[in-house]
């Protein structure tokens, strides 16, 4: 175990991982300061308020995260990337944005680094946004630093955004109704990167896969149809998709065809995951607990979008 009165810099905390990045850090007793854009704004206030250091500074100013790794401990680094909804960044700007994250830490001195990278990263996909995982990866193997890779699967959260259909009565996602994918609560990303955190020794030098469950696009509808009261169906995203939206339709379609072949389904040895972090949630067991506010909230959507976020 390591010092944890010792401080853990954490990227992106005012959004889904570095947020529960954050909270389980600050659970576990570290010292968290979180970079964030604006001090000032809601969200970085409410860290604020949870015990959270927050310090300004931006991925594309060296200079900022210089001093906000200065005599840090620990760095968790996360980057926007062009796959997100409202994201302004492109995808050169993910892969500088994540190396010079890596770099910088290592010339300050830090001496453990968590990157949050994808299930495909061992492998070119031909989808930009979730190649720059690897090159970042790649970068980082690199250099004199010890690190811990995590790939999270697919979020839990991500199934009940308001695009999915669910006040439709209907889920759509990226697998065949029969095919399992996997999945994990980000509250969960949090949580195992805490403990990694929390013991350098089994961690560092590791590139882990993570997830907390494993379902079929049925299997989902079920356990949304119990939570839900209601029923729910499910479908194929690219079957619900209009055809005049080319430039979505050819996106969905690769990552179907990325599902199809293995790569993006998810391959974590869940049996293994569950007796190292006995917290993981299953679908059920999220769906009852952090996720039954969000189902709730998709449940009485009147949004018409329907592209995966």
């Amino acid at each position: 175990m390591t010092d944890i009165s010792k401080t853990i810099v954490v990227l992106g905390a005012t959004g889904q991982q570095g947020g529960s990045v954050a909270a389980a850090l600050r659970a576990d007793g570290w010292r968290v300061r979180a970079v964030v854009r604006d001090p000032s704004g809601r969200r970085a206030r409410s860290l604020s308020a949870s015990g959270v250091e927050t310090v300004r500074g931006d991925l594309g100013d060296p200079e900022s995260l210089r001093a906000a790794f200065a005599d840090a401990h620990g760095v968790f680094s996360v980057q926007p990337n062009s796959g997100q909804a409202g994201a302004d960044v492109t995808n050169e700007d993910e892969v500088r944005f994540g190396t010079a994250v890596a770099d910088i830490a290592e010339r300050c001195g830090v001496a453990h680094l968590v990157y949050s990278s994808a299930v495909t990263a061992g492998s070119t996909t031909g989808v930009d946004h979730l190649d720059t995982k690897g090159r970042v990866e790649a970068h980082l193997r690199n250099l004199d630093i010890a690190s811990t890779i995590i790939r999270p699967a697919a979020f839990m959260e991500l199934l009940v955004t308001r695009e999915m259909g669910l006040d439709r009565g209907h889920l759509s996602f990226l697998m065949r109704p029969d095919q399992a994918m996997q999945f994990i609560a980000v509250r969960d990303i949090g949580r195992i990167v805490a403990a990694v955190f929390g013991s350098p020794e089994s961690y560092a030098g590791r590139t882990m896969e993570i997830a907390g469950d494993a379902l079929t696009g049925n299997a989902l509808a079920e356990h949304l149809t119990r939570a839900a009261g209601r029923p729910i169906s499910y479908g194929r995203l690219s079957t619900i998709l209009p055809t005049q939206d080319e430039v979505v339709s050819e996106v969905v379609s690769k990552l179907e065809a990325l599902v199809d072949d293995g790569r993006l389904v998810g391959n974590a040895n869940l049996g293994a995951l569950r007796a190292e972090f006995p917290f993981l949630l299953r679908f059920d067991r999220w769906l009852a607990g952090p996720g039954g506010n969000l189902l709730d909230e998709a449940l009485r959507s009147t949004d018409s979008g329907i592209g995966p976020g």
